[in-house]
């Protein structure tokens, strides 16, 4: 029986090696890893971790790291990222992130990203079961103090600034161990 037990799993590592691909993929698809910016996601790597990866979140990460936030979101948060990418951040007014990414101006820039936090993990259709019981929109508080406006247009998850500005979620509920990341193509900007 022991051989048997034994030559079962040679067979199947030699299976296993073989089609490598097949045998992964459907892992890799079921294991709720999602692809940002080019990179895999992985639900078992904080916020920080996994950000650093993505090609479309280059500006961002260097926010974090200029705001003094990479200890804050590699925390046990549970947290929620409303994270802008490169193309949301190139929309501001030219000369805006090299402004906030000067030392003199961290104060100013970790109140933008912390506007972009809930200190909560929130996948979108808990946020789209609050709109929908607050008749169409849900205020959110922000990790700096601030509010945002939830709801949804079609089928899909917008937020609205304390300055007007409407960021759509373009990429909802990459899991992460310490919360969740929705990408967004808009900067929200607090008053």
């Amino acid at each position: 029986m022991k051989h048997i037990r034994i030559a079962t799993l040679a067979a199947a590592a030699s299976v296993a090696l073989t089609f490598g691909t097949v045998a992964v993929a459907p892992a890799f698809a079921q294991s709720g890893t999602v692809m940002v910016g080019g990179a895999a996601m992985y639900p078992n790597k904080n916020i920080i971790e996994n950000a650093v990866n993505s090609k479309d979140h280059t500006t961002l990460v260097a926010a974090v790291k200029a705001a003094g936030l990479v200890d804050t979101l590699s925390g046990s948060g549970p947290f929620t990222v409303f994270a802008p990418t490169n193309a949301a951040f190139a929309k501001l007014p030219k000369g805006t992130v090299d402004m906030l990414l000067k030392p003199e101006n961290k104060d100013k820039l970790t109140k933008i990203l912390t506007y972009h936090v809930v200190a909560v993990s929130a996948m979108s259709d808990a946020i789209g079961k609050m709109i929908k019981d607050d008749g169409g929109k849900h205020t959110i508080k922000t990790v700096s103090g601030g509010t945002l406006i939830a709801m949804m247009k079609g089928d899909k998850l917008q937020l609205q600034d304390e300055m007007g500005g409407i960021a759509t979620v373009t990429i909802a509920n990459v899991k992460q161990s310490n919360g969740v990341i929705h990408v967004v193509v808009h900067v929200l900007m607090p008053k």
